[in-house]
């Protein structure tokens, strides 16, 4: 008689962090929700399909309502389904911290709109973060899965992330009598080894007894995903997080049939919440439909590769591809490989928070900068206010001179306050304020309009006004050698000209002076302080400022004919999800402006001139 095998219950996060990992969270309601009765049909109850990036997204890059699209994914799966969302804690559905008011919102309005379940994670993994935002869960009658945020050190580097930090994490959330429905360990890097993941998963089973649901998520973006799934279901944990191909594997997840064939000949069985096994064969017929559905979409190669170097430099694969893309569109592409070689010493320097949004986002914006004007020549403000402490306590202190650094560029001293009481001090992070946005731009006044333009704030608004474009990465849209991996991109500098380069097939394909490549549109999100602009005398008393880096133009603050002082910001470039402010480097007036709002620049383009 064959003994009956242990279901491991499979979240599918095909919707959410898979579209994330490999699109940039960028895929249309259109194409992706005709796919999901074939999940349905193959025994998959349980999706994470919003949230994180995935919430944000659909306003800047889709022109699509995020409500919306948790309306229709419910009406397709059902009653019985269990749709999840991922939260950040005190961040919630942002890169900024959020009052009070905003993470009240957010849970009551993703209740309304047919969410089961909030994953709710603290990069830093302190605990204070974590207390009103679980709350609030529970009050709007969600279930709260908390979550432990893990990564691997890299290699050389100690002081945090080893099993015995975990359990002191974990037994300071138990302390803080953080509300707790179920628990997932949650390695958005993918670099934690298999064997620290089972004596983790060991840890807290013991910690908390049989009958808690403990999971596991993790990506394999470096290689050893399915080994720590397997780890973790060895040492006791119920569920793992799988995709389903075209979105699975390498920066995303491992495959839901791969964790199957894995697991054949064990005592284990993949399965949903209500104890059924899932039909395998119809899980591939639902990988087909997925396919067919996705196949104009194109798909990075990056996101399809392991990568070895991401356990010196550990990327989340949600965050890996979303960069890439952006580097991309800023044509800047070819300085990645030095951008992930910084992420070593700035993860260092940090404080050894987990490589997960924000705080992953922070890592890479610091390391851009890093490649960009210097080592530590500039701090990035997420950065920067993280290492002073107006994101929570870093599981380690910041190296001191870092912190040093921070507060002279961003101007904020040192806090040890509670993240989400400052917060609650920001009047723009307040409902009052929201309403008065709606109002002035002649918008309804809704829970969930507020909602948009305090989690959002201007795209919010042009949203809601119909102001904004899709960006979305299609095959037609990508020169075909470019797609198939074969074209490179460089911007190389000659003789003090700038010019933006091709190369395919060893050949230059196509070359051209900084400036000229096709306008492609760049988010924006975190502020940061001044960039350096280069200044050039271009005859007489004019001098040119130049970018300093590749990026779009987001606000012309000085037109032609104003007077302007030395130091006082001119314009603002937009890069890496960064608002870079350039400034004039002498009392003067703008004699003119060469370039407009959306306009894509390389570095060394000339900006605006001044008449000193």
């Amino acid at each position: 008689m064959a003994t009956k095998k242990k279901i491991i219950q499979v979240m599918d996060t095909t919707y959410r962090d898979g579209f994330q990992s490999v699109f940039g969270a960028r895929v249309f309601m259109k194409d992706f929700m005709p796919t999901i009765e074939s999940a349905i049909a193959a025994g998959i109850k349980h999706f994470e399909m919003g949230g994180g990036a995935r919430f944000q997204s659909l306003f800047f890059y889709l022109n699509e309502n995020a409500f919306e699209m948790m309306d229709k994914f419910r009406e397709v799966a059902g009653k019985d389904a269990i749709l999840q969302t991922l939260s950040r804690g005190v961040n919630y559905i942002g890169l900024d911290t959020g009052s009070k008011e905003i993470l009240n919102l957010h849970a009551q309005l993703f209740k309304k709109h047919g969410i089961t379940t909030i994953r709710n994670f603290d990069a830093l993994n302190d605990a204070r973060n974590l207390q009103y935002s679980a709350k609030a869960i529970k009050d709007a009658g969600l279930n709260h899965e908390l979550t432990v945020t893990v990564m691997d050190l890299p290699p050389g580097c100690t002081g945090a992330h080893d099993a015995a930090f975990y359990e002191k994490t974990l037994k300071s959330f138990l302390n803080a009598g953080i509300p707790h429905d179920s628990l997932v360990f949650k390695d958005a890097s993918g670099t934690a080894n298999p064997r620290k993941v089972y004596e983790t998963i060991a840890m807290a089973r013991k910690l908390l007894g049989k009958d808690m649901h403990i999971r596991y998520h993790t990506h394999e973006t470096a290689g050893i995903g399915l080994a720590c799934y397997l780890a973790a279901i060895e040492a006791g944990a119920d569920g793992v997080d799988l995709d389903r191909e075209p979105v699975s594997g390498g920066t995303a997840h491992t495959d839901v049939l791969v964790m199957a064939h894995a697991l054949r000949g064990s005592e284990f069985a993949l399965g949903n919440h209500l104890g059924e096994e899932l039909k395998l064969d119809k899980v591939l017929e639902s990988e087909n439909v997925l396919k067919e559905a996705l196949k104009d979409y194109f798909i990075p190669p990056e996101a399809t590769q392991v990568s070895a170097i991401i356990q010196y430099s550990p990327m989340p694969g949600g965050a890996l591809t979303a960069n890439t893309q952006m580097m991309r569109d800023n044509n800047c592409l070819d300085k990645f490989p030095a951008v992930i070689a910084e992420m070593r010493e700035v993860v260092e320097k940090g404080g050894f928070g987990t490589s997960v949004t924000p705080v992953s986002q922070f890592y890479f914006q610091q390391a851009f900068n890093n490649v960009m004007f210097g080592k530590w020549k500039k701090i990035a403000d997420g950065y920067g206010r993280m290492v002073l402490g107006y994101f929570g306590k870093t599981p380690v202190a910041p190296d001191e001179e870092i912190v040093q650094l921070a507060s002279q560029q961003l101007k904020l001293q040192p806090t040890t306050e509670n993240a989400m009481e400052i917060a609650d001090r920001d009047e723009k992070k307040s409902s009052k304020w929201a309403r008065e946005q709606l109002a002035e731009n002649k918008i309804e006044i809704t829970d969930e309009n507020i909602f948009i333009v305090l989690s959002c704030g201007d795209k919010g608004i042009k949203f809601l006004k119909g102001e904004m474009k899709g960006s979305v990465r299609l095959k037609s849209d990508v020169p075909a050698a470019k797609a198939a991996g074969g074209i490179e991109e460089f911007t190389i500098s000659v003789e003090g000209q700038t010019y933006f380069v091709k190369v395919a097939e060893g050949k230059i394909a196509e070359m051209a002076s900084a400036g000229v490549a096709p306008a492609q549109p760049a988010p924006t999100q975190v502020a940061t302080p001044a960039s350096p602009a280069t200044a050039v005398a271009v005859g007489g008393n004019q001098r040119a400022i130049k970018a300093p880096m590749p990026g779009s133009v987001t606000k012309i603050l000085k037109n032609a004919g104003e007077s302007v002082k030395n130091g006082e910001a001119v314009l603002v470039i937009e890069a890496m999800k960064m608002e870079n402010e350039i400034f004039a480097d002498a009392d003067g007036v703008i004699a003119s402006v060469a370039v407009a709002v959306g306009a894509k620049v390389q570095a060394g383009d000339t900006l605006l001139v001044i008449a000193a």
